[in-house]
């Protein structure tokens, strides 16, 4: 076996799960399995993520025997996901013979009140319920005796425990009633009891197929086929899962796009709505970026691949939005703890019912029945359901407008942020800057200085390097890339042109480096008055150590990107402190502040922050909670308990420290990779508006998950002493039980309803 220390993380269907009982002996049989680092289980989804210290080929089959010894069924993670829709009776037969089987024993409780007593005979009665019990209900003796076989209890056990009494206890009376005299049964109780069970867990499967839509709706997303252009010019269909970076493929009008690609020919418009929410086509011509998934429009394009398969765009959205469903959330982890000790609290319950209850004189029959209704009422499907059914349908809803919640803590604490920390560059503004204008040193002719800078810039993806070199073109400027470029964080760029050692960048840079910037203080001052930012360029003759010439002033402009200053108006009036942190001057980053609608009185303006301080800058927001500048607003976020938290919204590889740094990260899916991965949200238009609508859905899936633990605890706070006290009879309290399990789906499945504001 091999000896290394590499660490994998292994998906894993687990079968049989019915309460949240189950998902606390599934997670402690796999944490048992050695190499297992760590391992969540989902009720909802049926599935289990185990960390491995390992590789899966060594471990995967301990974990899948680890889970049958449980008394669970192991399958493939993606067996329910990738289920083709299935009838909407799918599954009905058992609900169906038992609601037959049970009509006569129920018929005569719905004719007594209109006087008309009557019960079938005690043989009919036994031939009805028996099946029911035995044969319908085999799968809670099964799953019960797993459990008594792990030492713990579940859901089954308890309807078990309950319907096997009142069963019982009706042979008893049958079979030791006197000739001629026709006991009072319980056949229809325990029958009953069974069927409504059924029913309530027939109506949750229906309920879960609804809440992994979703991820249904992206695998739907890739097309089988995909149309190659072989070595010799000709057109051939392969499977997609064949694609390399580099296959030329014909994407044909109304096609879904393959692989992630770039246009060579051919001009069309694309549909990427289920990938970014946005409901209007895209043009796209040459050179254009396609994304997997997406569907063409009316135009023939020949595409080269850039990424396929597990590289894509839509397979990282994917892993995405089914980590997101898959992890657990913190308040569930509550949840687990009180459920690990519930089972054997209401068995302890129940025993103490009926022994309370005979000893006060009732009688044996009363005694058994009003405990059998305490076991029934108090099954914990529903408290196992109600966290992870809100997390799926809100991470679900999110993903088609646009939003990638990736981390479950993320998706339940964002709404209780209090400042919303923005990037500026390509963030709030568009992230493609213009050269406005460029002022030489006396002396310095124009041209050649902004032809010295684009010499510098040419190797720099920049948006002001790129700003540069776009000018430098618009002239005509011949451009020599230049020779030793390095950047420097947080300062410039720096390369060697025609032997002579150039730099460009901040005005601070340039001072620390004892540069007289005397002579372009007035201009200086005065372009970034007007919200331009500034760069210097310089020489530095004579080695490393001399002190930079200036050459020019170059000024460069930015637009608030659409939508940006609407979004901080929303986050305002939703009492939420909204704070720009640039790496600009002073000047620049107020006056587009300003534009923006952000008070740079109230300091919600930090400028001139290095790149390695951002993360530093974030720590302080969450140390110093809301200006007191934002007054009732923030008040308002202060007291629902979210001053201190703080989102952080970036683009760029240096916004990643920050990203990482704050309460929740949000990455504009328009930005980098980095930025992405260091996240737990991210906004696939890169769009400002989303922002405010990601904080939105957090506060609507919360609300559910609250009132879905209100309701899965009052069933059984409540349920619990009526039965105990004899309020219920087991009927009452099996429909009571099956109606908890589905009203918390059912509240779930709201949330498909949520659109942004």
């Amino acid at each position: 076996m091999s000896t290394a220390t590499a660490t994998s993380t292994l998906d894993l269907g687990v079968g049989g799960m019915t309460c949240a009982s189950c998902v606390a002996r599934v997670e402690k049989a796999l944490k048992k399995v050695p190499g297992v680092q760590d391992a969540t289980v989902n009720l909802a989804t049926e599935s289990a993520r185990v960390q491995l210290a390992g590789t899966e080929a060594e471990l995967a089959p301990l974990l899948r025997r680890a889970v049958r010894d449980a008394g669970y069924e192991p399958r493939a993670a993606a067996a329910a996901i990738d289920a083709v829709d299935a009838s909407p009776w799918a599954g009905f037969a058992p609900v169906g013979i038992g609601l037959a089987l049970c009509a006569p024993l129920v018929l005569p409780m719905l004719l007594m009140p209109f006087g008309i007593h009557w019960m079938p005979p005690a043989w009919l009665q036994f031939l009805l319920a028996t099946p029911v019990q035995f044969w319908l209900g085999a799968r809670f003796y099964r799953a019960a005796w797993g459990a008594l076989k792990a030492g713990s209890g579940n859901m089954d056990l308890l309807v078990a425990l309950g319907t096997t009494a009142a069963w019982a206890m009706s042979m008893w009376l049958w079979l030791t009633a006197a000739e001629g005299h026709e006991p009072h049964l319980y056949f229809e109780s325990a029958a009953v009891v069974v069927t409504l069970v059924l029913l309530g867990k027939w109506l949750e499967s229906r309920a879960k197929h609804q809440t992994t839509a979703a991820i249904r709706a992206l695998h739907a997303l890739r097309p089988e086929q995909a149309h190659l252009i072989d070595w010799d010019g000709s057109e051939k269909d392969i499977p997609v899962d064949e694609l390399r970076a580099g296959d030329k493929l014909v994407v044909r009008p109304g096609e879904r796009v393959p692989a992630d690609g770039r246009v060579l020919e051919g001009e069309t418009q694309v549909d990427e709505s289920m990938l970014t929410g946005e409901p209007l086509p895209v043009a796209k011509g040459v050179d254009a970026m396609l994304t997997g998934g997406s569907i063409n429009g009316d135009g023939r394009v020949l595409l080269q691949v850039t990424a396929a398969g597990a590289e894509s765009v839509l397979a990282h959205i994917i892993r995405l939005v089914e980590d997101a469903q898959a992890a657990k959330a913190p308040v569930q982890r509550l949840v687990d703890q009180v459920s690990a000790v519930f089972v054997p609290t209401v068995v302890g319950i129940g025993l103490l019912t009926f022994v309370g209850w005979w000893l006060a004189g009732v009688g044996l029959e009363t005694a058994v029945i009003r405990a059998v209704a305490v076991l029934v009422i108090a099954c914990p499907c529903a408290l196992g359901l109600a966290t992870p059914t809100a997390i799926m349908a809100g991470t679900g809803v999110a993903a088609r407008h646009g939003i990638l919640i990736k981390d479950a803590a993320a998706l339940e604490i964002a709404h209780r942020v209090g400042t919303v920390a923005f990037d500026k560059t390509g963030t709030l503004t568009v992230g493609q800057p213009r050269l406005l204008a460029l002022m030489p040193a006396p002396g310095v002719d124009e041209a050649a200085a902004l032809q010295t800078a684009a010499a510098v810039q040419s190797g720099s993806e920049h948006p002001l390097a790129r700003a540069v070199l776009n000018a430098a073109r618009e002239q005509g400027l011949a451009i020599e890339p230049a020779a030793d470029v390095r950047a420097v964080p947080g300062h410039g760029t720096e390369g060697r042109v025609q032997g002579e050692r150039i730099l460009i960048g901040s005005a601070r840079w340039m001072r620390e480096l004892g540069a007289d910037l005397s002579a372009f203080a007035e201009a200086a001052e005065a372009q970034q008055a007007a919200g331009a930012t500034t760069s210097m360029l310089a020489v530095q003759a004579g080695g490393a150590h001399a002190v930079p010439r200036a050459l020019a002033l170059l000024a460069f402009g930015d637009e608030p990107k659409p939508g940006a200053r609407e979004a901080i108006e929303r986050l305002h009036a939703a009492g939420v402190r909204t704070v720009m942190i640039s790496g600009d001057n002073r000047g620049a980053a107020e006056a587009m502040a300003r534009r923006l609608g952000l008070d740079v009185e109230g300091g919600e303006v930090l400028a001139e922050v290095l790149p390695g301080d951002k993360a530093q800058a974030v720590a302080q927001l969450k140390a110093g909670g809301p200006s007191p500048a934002r007054g009732g607003a923030a008040r308002a976020a202060a007291a629902r308990g979210g001053a201190q938290l703080v989102a952080m919204v970036g683009d760029g590889v240096n916004d990643a420290p920050a990203l990482a740094a704050a309460d929740v990260g949000i990455a504009m899916g328009s930005g980098t990779d980095v930025a992405m991965h260091a996240a737990g949200i991210t906004l696939m238009r890169g769009e400002v508006g989303l922002v405010p609508a990601a904080l939105q859905v957090s506060h609507r899936t919360v609300a559910k998950i609250r009132q879905n633990l209100f309701w899965a605890f009052i069933y059984n706070s409540l349920g619990i002493p009526l039965a105990a006290m004899g309020y219920l009879n087991p009927v009452l309290a099996g429909a009571a039980m099956a109606l908890s399990s589905v009203s918390v789906m059912s509240n779930a499945l709201l949330l498909k309803r949520w659109r942004p504001d």
